[in-house]
Order: C-alpha cells, then sequence, then structure tokens
C-alpha cells in the first residue's frame, strides 16, 4: 500500500474548526485517507469544520471539570505536588470504520487464541521450546514464569481473560501490533467514560451517526468470569481484587465493579479455608468463585510469593491449584506479554493456528541474541530501544531525538545488560487533528481495544485511544504526558 496523499482542505472541507489545519507528512486518520470518503467519516469532518475553536475550549474545559468533580483520576507517585490527575481528554473524536474495526476484531481475536495456546503449552507439554521455534531460556529463565503454573489446568484453557492489545498505524495507514498486556491492562474505564462525557459534551457532532456502543463492557466481564468459574458452580460469586484506594487505578477499580455489580475487595476482606476463598460480609461469611485480581502475582498469596505483601490473600494460590477458585487474569501470563517474547509472536501464531498474523508485528531485534545487539548498537539513533520489564513509557531511548549524551548512556546500558532490551524502528504514528494551546493540530495517537475470554472471544468495539499531547512526542502514555480521545467505531 503506498503512502496517503492529504487531500485539499479547501477542496473538501468547510472554514470553521479545521481551517488551517496542517496535514502533516504522517497518515491523518481524519483528512487523508485512500479512495472514497465514507460517509460517515465525511460528515464528521464537516460538522467539525463549522464549529467553532472558542466554543470547543468551553465544552473541554467543562469536560475536564466534570471528570475531576466525579474522581475520574489516575494517580502519579513521582510528582509530589498533585497526585490526583484526570487524563486529559480531547474533544475532537477518532473514527473507524466498520471495515478498519472488521480487520482490527478478527486481528486480536487471533492474537488472544494463540497467546492462550502459548501459555498453556508452555506450562505443560513445552511443545514449542523442544521444537525450537522460540528459545526455551527465553521462557523458563523470564521472571514472568511462575512455576506454581507447571502442570496446573486452568478453566476452560483461558490464561488471559482480559487484554489489552496496543496498535499503532503507520505512514500507510496499516494496523500493527506494538505489544500486549496480558496481565493487569488498564484505561477501559476511560473508554466508556468517554463516551458518556462525549454525548454530554458533544451530541451535535454525535447525532444520528451509526457509532457502536461500549455499554456492554461491564455485563461481558461478569459474564465472562462466570463463565471461567469452577466446574459444577451454578450462580457464581464474582469480585475485584485490588491493592486498595492508593493504588494508581483505583477509580477504574471502583468503576468496573460497579459497571458488573459485584463487590471491590481488598486482600483483607477474603481468606482461605479448606482450600476454599471465603468473602467476609456481614451476613457471615460467603463463597467466593472469581476473582477479577488487579494487582501483580508477586502480592496476590505471601505464603506462596513475597511474604512482606499485606495487599493478597494467604492460601490463596493454594485454593486456586485446588480448583476451587478461578484467578483473571491467570497467574504467569507475564511471559506472553513480555516485549522479547513479543519478537516471536509471528511465529506463535503460525505454530498453533497454522495461520499468517492478521495483524502485523512491529520488527524487533532482541538484544539478547548477538546479532540484535550488534544491529542496535550499530544503529541507536536510528531505533527506539525498550527495557523488556517496563510499562507507561519509561525507559526507553527514541533515538532520533536523543542527545549524544543520552545516546551513549543508552549504549553503556545496553552493552552491560543487553538481555534486559528490545530495539524497534520508529514508525511514523498517524496522528489526528487535536485542540492544542495554539489551535487544532495534528497529534500522534495509539488504540489499545480490550478483549474479554471466556467460551469464546469478544472486542469491546473501539478502545482506548491515547494521543500524544505534546508536539513532536510520539509517547502517548499517561503517565508521560498523553491524553485520550473517544473512538467511534462505525458501524456502516
Amino acid at each position: 500500500m503506498s503512502s496517503a496523499k492529504p487531500h485539499s482542505l479547501s477542496e473538501t472541507i468547510p472554514a470553521g474548526l479545521l481551517d488551517g489545519y496542517q496535514v502533516p507528512e504522517f497518515f491523518c486518520e481524519l483528512m487523508n485517507r485512500n479512495g472514497p470518503i465514507p460517509e460517515a467519516l465525511s460528515r464528521v469532518r464537516n460538522r467539525l469544520a463549522a464549529m467553532d475553536v472558542a466554543e470547543l475550549r468551553k465544552r473541554t474545559a467543562s469536560a475536564e471539570a466534570q471528570l475531576y468533580s466525579m474522581g475520574i483520576t489516575f494517580t502519579v507517585y513521582s510528582n509530589r505536588e498533585a497526585i490526583d490527575r484526570i487524563l486529559p481528554f480531547d474533544a475532537i473524536p477518532r473514527i473507524i470504520t466498520a471495515q478498519e474495526w472488521s480487520h482490527i476484531e478478527r486481528g486480536v481475536q487471533q492474537r488472544i487464541q494463540a497467546l492462550n495456546l502459548f501459555l498453556h503449552d508452555i506450562y505443560h507439554d513445552r511443545k514449542i521450546l523442544k521444537d525450537g521455534i522460540i528459545p526455551a531460556e527465553l521462557v523458563l529463565n523470564n521472571p514472568n514464569y511462575c512455576e506454581a503454573m507447571v502442570g496446573f489446568k486452568v478453566p476452560g484453557g483461558v490464561y488471559v481473560h482480559v487484554n489489552g492489545t496496543d496498535l499503532i498505524r503507520d505512514m500507510d495507514g496499516r494496523f500493527l501490533i506494538l505489544e500486549d498486556n496480558a496481565r493487569t491492562p488498564s484505561g477501559v474505564s476511560y473508554v466508556i467514560e468517554n463516551r458518556h462525557m462525549m454525548l454530554r459534551l458533544m451530541p451535535d457532532l454525535a447525532s444520528g451517526l451509526p457509532i457502536r456502543s461500549v455499554e456492554e463492557y461491564g455485563p461481558r466481564l461478569h459474564q465472562t468470569l462466570c463463565e471461567v468459574a469452577p466446574e459444577g458452580v451454578l450462580n457464581p460469586q464474582v469480585v475485584l481484587l485490588s491493592p486498595g484506594i492508593y493504588n494508581s487505578a483505583y477509580f477504574e477499580h471502583v468503576f468496573l465493579s460497579r459497571e458488573m455489580g459485584v463487590p471491590l475487595v481488598e486482600g483483607r476482606d477474603l481468606f482461605v479455608e479448606n482450600h476454599r476463598v471465603y468473602m467476609r460480609t456481614t451476613m457471615g461469611p460467603r463463597p467466593v468463585h472469581s476473582i477479577y485480581r488487579r494487582l501483580n502475582d508477586e502480592f496476590l498469596d505471601p505464603l506462596a510469593f513475597n511474604p512482606d505483601s499485606l495487599l493478597g490473600v494467604p492460601g490463596l494460590i493454594d485454593a486456586y491449584r485446588h480448583g476451587n477458585v478461578t484467578l483473571a487474569n491467570a497467574l504467569g501470563t507475564g511471559v506472553a506479554d513480555d516485549k522479547a517474547v513479543y519478537a516471536y509472536m509471528p511465529r506463535i501464531i503460525r505454530y498453533y493456528l497454522d495461520e499468517d498474523p492478521i495483524l502485523d508485528s512491529v520488527e524487533t531485534h532482541i538484544c539478547a541474541e548477538e546479532e540484535g545487539l550488534a544491529y542496535t548498537l550499530a544503529n541507536l539513533d536510528k531505533l527506539v530501544v525498550k527495557p523488556v520489564g517496563e510499562s507507561g513509557g519509561y525507559g526507553l531511548l527514541i533515538g532520533p531525538h536523543a542527545s549524544e549524551a543520552e545516546l551513549d548512556e543508552f549504549r553503556q546500558k545496553l552493552q552491560q545488560d543487553p538481555s534486559n532490551y528490545i530495539s524497534q524502528p520508529v514508525i511514523g504514528l498517524s496522528v489526528t487533528p487535536t485542540l492544542c494551546p495554539d489551535g487544532v493540530e495534528a497529534r500522534h495517537v495509539d488504540l489499545r481495544p480490550f478483549a474479554l475470554t471466556g467460551r469464546s472471544v469478544w472486542v469491546l468495539p473501539g478502545g482506548l485511544s491515547r494521543v500524544a499531547l505534546r508536539k513532536g512526542s510520539l509517547v502517548v502514555n499517561s503517565s508521560q504526558g498523553g491524553g485520550s480521545k473517544d473512538t467511534w467505531v462505525m458501524t456502516s
């Protein structure tokens, strides 16, 4: 596919909000498309163009005030002056056509199916390791590999019940998978709340458009957790296990427990007796069958992992291995979203499914391998280098934007601990119009669709669109100054 050429704004868009918007050399999802412009997209463009910047700023300020007053925040512990922050909200939506979404949905479903088969295999027969498809040491020596899961049969063969797959679009508008989030992916609450806010804020923009709903997520999540409950339980008790109020995503824990209609609990609210988990209530102990846990493996059970953890439930893993409770996501799923394992995902998909990947991955060089390290060191100023164990945009190097001192520092890090890093080419991320201090400008975006796996894989229509608000920045993470947009998936 060749790079899309931007349309002339004067030919296609009336003057107004988008007047003067400069389409850069990157693929602009609203302004430059290959082929005919879909009707719904054209209607959004024309409605946006008829709006006034001052009015949009007024509506956006109102939205952010509401978000803060409603407690829709995340916590930044590195900033002593402002702990609770809202995720900056951009009122110009991101549009995904029905055809584009169909492609994304099928690709995400395929990816999760392969991830679950991979996790089952590495904790049982390890055929993929014996056949040399992926290096055994990359899996068995991985810090996220969990010995407690070896030989344990999880309900329905599902390890990754909730997944967030990070996607980007390149200069040609192709969707590529950037990474998997198979442990405790966060951000879905913003998807739903952004939609609520958007419909209150911009009803004139959304009116009459064939936009797919995001309201199903809570009931679907509850249904998924019931489907994977231990066999023989007719009316499973589901709970959401949170580290507590000081966790950065605590708002989301409260939100999701409410959306599912299930108790929000902390470790101290649960106990284990005779290999079974119970919840303390005012009416006495109540059995628990499925736990949507929002804390990492090492904090779940002080008897099995970190003995100093005050967040988990003593004896929880014993009850889990006895088959009396389901944990979502399963223990040890961090191997599947390891950034080095990511490089092998195309092979993993072909190995288990005998299919080519529907969604391509970004070319990845594993610095633990001699060839990958040599290539990375020789092209450091052209690559993005990421630590395999970090998330949130921390600890990475964007070569073309780095100083000589930063490049030299990273060369030393790579040589001292090459196994901790992978590198990828810098992708020209797609952009969308975004309200900025100087008007409406192009900003880079990514997309995190959320998928639920019980008896089948269901993908929430849309996902979290994160936007890099800083001019020229490719880092969209909220912890690094990014914001979010409502994602509109069209039905036609």
